[in-house]
């Protein structure tokens, strides 16, 4: 059969393959048009699979809502570059995706590309996407909530994107505090929605962690525990001339004991960390030191946990995300958190432009 300017121009409507592409598929399938679509998925995976060794880091995340309004649903696509994420078929795709993952049974990756998604699967409209576009992209993970109330927030046009579910009535008041959550989430990155979810034995490395940080830097250990220190550093541990600074500095009335360490060696703040080290046992049974280490805990905890997160836009800048959440609904409670941040944990490459332009212009 003759090949023609229109079947090649139905072809590649359909694939979105190259004219040459499309019309060297209907003459090897002497212009079937459905096994030519099946020739030019064949060739897609083999140009995927060139292109699977590529670092995809880029890309975008965006979310979903079911018509009730009690799932919503994230997703995350990376591409090779940021001129990719900004493609117009790239953002369909991607929010297709999310659209796709309100129904998905789990947040299985082999499970997910295996759905149905226009006309084929979501793993067979990935691959013919990085056939057309030319870059290694990939579905790095979905996740959905469901709840009485929901909100998502996109952030820096979907390099960020949270969703999160409460328990409590779905009034406007409430979703408007949400959505403000939401906000503060996307820019204070908690790791835990509260205290609770943190397990003891992660609680015990922090308290660890903490402890061992502030032997490590004695000048900021309590003055009793440090003058002691310094005591036994002077009195023989460190060399003539810190031990001579010390003895200077403690005679001058006058001076501020904060900048001690800016006339101290670096050996001579080593040894020092060393002799606090060696009274671990010692000083965490100092009721003092003991206070320090549990205050210096609390201002983690209020870091990393978004309840005890100070609210953001709070007036008078002490109020936390949990009062803030009390004061528009005392029934309302947050039931789960998802954060998404595009690249997040992949090892991006280190691109030196000038030295690939020198590399080309020497071939």
């Amino acid at each position: 059969m003759a090949v023609t300017a229109q079947m090649v121009k139905e072809l590649r409507e359909m694939t979105g393959a190259g004219m040459m592409d499309c019309k060297k598929a209907l003459v090897e399938t002497d212009g079937d048009i459905d096994a030519a679509v099946e020739v030019l998925k064949e060739k897609g995976l083999s140009k995927a699979a060139k292109k699977a060794g590529r670092i995809a880091a880029m890309g975008l995340v965006k979310t979903a809502f079911s018509e009730d309004g009690k799932t919503a649903a994230i997703v995350e696509v990376n591409s090779e570059t940021d001129f990719v994420a900004k493609n117009e078929e790239f953002i369909n795709f991607v929010e297709g995706l999310a659209k796709l993952a309100l129904t998905a049974e789990s947040t299985d990756m082999e499970a997910f590309k295996a759905m149905a998604f226009d006309g084929s699967t979501v793993g067979e409209a990935l691959t013919a996407l990085i056939a057309k576009i030319g870059e290694n992209m990939s579905i790095r993970r979905i996740e959905k909530v469901s709840g009485d109330a929901l909100a998502s927030y996109i952030h820096m046009g979907g390099k960020i994107g949270v969703i999160l579910a409460a328990n409590g009535e779905d009034s406007d008041a409430n979703k408007e505090a949400l959505n403000n959550v939401a906000m503060q989430v996307a820019a204070m990155n908690p790791q835990y929605v509260s205290r609770d979810e943190i397990s003891d034995s992660e609680l015990a490395n922090i308290k660890k962690v903490t402890l061992e940080s502030a032997l490590n830097d004695p000048f900021t250990l309590p003055k009793p525990i440090l003058n002691g220190l310094l005591d036994k550093a002077a009195g023989g541990v460190w060399g003539e001339e810190d031990a001579a600074v010390l003895a200077e500095k403690r005679e001058d009335k006058s001076f501020n004991f904060n900048y001690l360490p800016n006339f101290i060696s670096e050996e001579g703040k080593a040894k020092l960390a060393e002799l606090a080290v060696a009274a671990k046992a010692e000083i965490s049974e100092n009721k003092i030191f003991k206070g320090l280490v549990e205050g210096r805990i609390s201002k983690q905890l209020k870091e990393i946990c978004l309840l005890d997160q100070t609210y953001v836009r709070a007036e008078d800048g002490k109020q936390t995300v949990s009062k803030y959440l009390e004061s528009v609904d005392k029934a309302l409670s947050l039931a789960k958190v998802v954060r998404y941040e595009v690249g997040e944990g992949i090892e991006k490459k280190e691109e030196d432009f000038a030295a690939e332009v020198a590399a080309q212009l020497n071939k």
